[in-house]
C-alpha cells in the first residue's frame, strides 16, 4: 500500500512542478506585457489596453499554479514557531502535529474544490467574462478550473503528508525488515 501511495505522491509531485513552471511562464510573459505597456505609453502614448485586465487574470493563475508546488516542498507560509522549538523536546508529539496540520489543510483544500466546482460549471456554461467589452475581456471559466485543479492537487498532497511515513520512519521501518 506504501509503495502505491509512494507513485502517486511521485506523479502529483511532478504535475505540481509542471505547474509551477507553467505560473513560471506566466509571470515571464507578464512581466513582458508590463514592459511593454510602460514603453508604448512612455514612448508612444499609446498604451497596451487591458493591461490592468491581464495581470489581475494573471496573478490567480500564478498563484493557483504554483501553490501545489509550494505545498510539496514544504514551503507553504504557515506558524511554525512552536513545532521547531518543541521537535528536539517532543519530536513524536510534533511530528502528530504537522500531520494534524496537514489534515486540517487537506479540509480546507477539500472545501476550496467543492465551492469552486460549482462556479466553474456556471462559468463554462455561461461563458461568463470579465474586462472591458472592447478593450479587454476573458473567460472565467479558466481561473475557476485552475482553483478547482489546484485545490485538488493540494488535497493530494496533504492527504499524502498525512497517510506516509515521514522518510525517517521509512528508513526506520525498512531496516528492521
Amino acid at each position: 500500500m506504501i509503495s502505491l501511495l509512494r507513485k502517486v505522491e511521485s506523479i502529483g509531485s511532478q504535475v505540481a512542478t509542471i505547474a509551477n513552471a507553467i505560473g513560471t511562464l506566466i509571470v515571464l510573459a507578464l512581466v513582458m506585457v508590463v514592459n511593454y505597456d510602460v514603453v508604448a505609453r512612455g514612448f508612444f502614448n499609446n498604451p497596451f489596453h487591458g493591461a490592468v485586465e491581464l495581470v489581475q487574470f494573471s496573478m490567480v493563475l500564478i498563484v493557483f499554479l504554483q501553490l501545489p508546488d509550494v505545498v510539496r516542498v514544504n514551503r507553504l507560509t504557515r506558524s511554525d514557531g512552536f513545532l521547531s522549538i518543541a521537535s528536539d523536546r517532543w519530536p513524536s508529539l510534533c511530528k502528530y502535529l504537522n500531520k494534524l496540520i496537514n489534515l486540517i489543510a487537506f479540509v480546507f483544500m477539500v472545501l476550496i474544490a467543492v465551492a469552486i466546482w460549482p462556479e466553474f460549471v456556471d462559468m463554462f456554461e455561461t461563458r461568463d467574462y470579465f474586462g472591458v467589452p472592447g478593450v479587454f475581456t476573458a473567460p472565467w471559466w479558466p481561473i475557476k478550473l485552475v482553483i478547482f485543479i489546484s485545490a485538488v492537487l493540494c488535497s493530494l498532497l496533504f492527504s499524502l503528508k498525512v497517510l506516509l511515513p515521514d522518510a525517517d520512519e521509512d528508513d526506520s521501518n525498512s531496516s528492521t525488515r
